[in-house]
């Protein structure tokens, strides 16, 4: 089912399934507030990320809806839902599990990014994280004749010292090109409960506040997907765990 009519996004949007998880276009109206509430109590889930955590349902919508994903034609977020788990005020297919976006897409280089990976504490470490990347690594990398974008890369940036993200990333077959030093600098990072990179701040650094992060970059592009990556993502999301 295509649902892009009302979405700022340069691709066709549509609504993912398999008997586990649903990937449906995120609505402030439908899921901020239950996303939030479990958000303001785990604030390290922001701790690798250039933007949180937001203080309010309004801030979340104000400065990370409304600024950073509708502002951007190539970025789109989705609700995660949990189909194994029985309906809610989120979802009447079951609960809502997490956020998840492509981001910094475009359809002159064919290629997307999967980002902004928010997966709530309850549904770590289960099915969802897998299953979740695997419908969106699907509709990106299938050619058109069998539903999908029919991209040649999906890109997934992580701080260097998220390993967490790093294996789950290698684990799910992307794979390593390269370390960006000093990519990112997070203003108010340790008010903010940010990671630092580890390294030795710049002489001359304006403001000791401020973090920095090295950034990883992990891709699955088209080849690797008809060279195994398609068996191998569907053979991980069937597995019952």
């Amino acid at each position: 089912m295509t649902v892009s009519e009302d979405l700022n996004f340069c691709f066709p949007v549509q609504e993912l399934s398999n008997e586990r998880i649903k990937m449906t276009p995120f609505k402030a109206s439908i899921h901020s507030s239950p996303l939030c509430s479990i958000l303001s109590t785990h604030p390290e889930l922001w701790a690798h990320m250039p933007t949180g955590p937001f203080q309010s349902v309004q801030d979340f919508n104000t400065n990370f809806l409304d600024t950073l994903v509708h502002n951007d034609p190539g970025m789109v977020s989705f609700a995660i839902i949990d189909k194994t788990k029985p309906p809610s005020t989120a979802d009447e297919e079951g609960e809502l599990a997490g956020m998840m976006s492509y981001m910094n897409s475009s359809p002159v280089h064919l290629c997307t990014e999967i980002g902004y990976i928010i997966i709530l504490p309850q549904f770590q470490r289960t099915h969802v994280n897998s299953n979740a990347v695997g419908l969106l690594l699907q509709y990106a990398l299938q050619v058109p004749s069998q539903g999908g974008l029919g991209l040649r890369r999906v890109q997934w940036q992580c701080s260097s010292v998220n390993a967490p993200s790093i294996r789950a990333a290698e684990r799910l077959g992307f794979k390593k090109e390269g370390i960006m030093k000093w990519h990112r600098v997070f203003p108010g990072g340790k008010d903010k409960a940010k990671v630092h990179n580890g390294r030795e701040m710049p002489r001359g650094s304006l403001d000791e506040e401020d973090y920095a992060r090295d950034t990883v970059v992990l891709a699955h592009c088209w080849d690797d997907w008809e060279q195994g990556g398609r068996e191998n993502i569907q053979a991980i999301m069937n597995r019952q765990h």
